[in-house]
């Protein structure tokens, strides 16, 4: 585990929580040679575990339900809403 001053970490607080954050590895903070502080990634203190990747990581969580390729218009409601936008289309129409 990193060891630094209160001070020095005072100075970098910011790129050493970024640090911490990318590499997962905790930071210990110390005054005149006591620990003071630790700094650690939150997945850590709560139980987290973080993720391999972010491709992926919902897969599972949804279902496809219905024709995803396909319009819910038709052409001519397609038409209708370019020429006279959304308030122009009777709601018989888009159905």
């Amino acid at each position: 585990m990193k060891t630094m001053a209160a001070g020095e970490f005072k100075a970098k607080c910011l790129a050493v929580m970024a640090e911490v954050n990318s590499t997962g590895k905790p930071v210990l903070v110390t005054k005149r040679g006591k620990p003071l502080a630790r700094v650690m990634p939150l997945g850590e203190v709560i139980g987290e575990e973080k993720p391999e990747s972010i491709f992926g990581f919902m897969r599972g969580m949804g279902t496809i339900t219905g024709d995803i390729v396909s319009s819910e218009f038709t052409d001519e409601v397609w038409e209708q809403m370019a020429d006279k936008g959304w308030e122009g289309i009777e709601s018989e129409d888009a159905r």
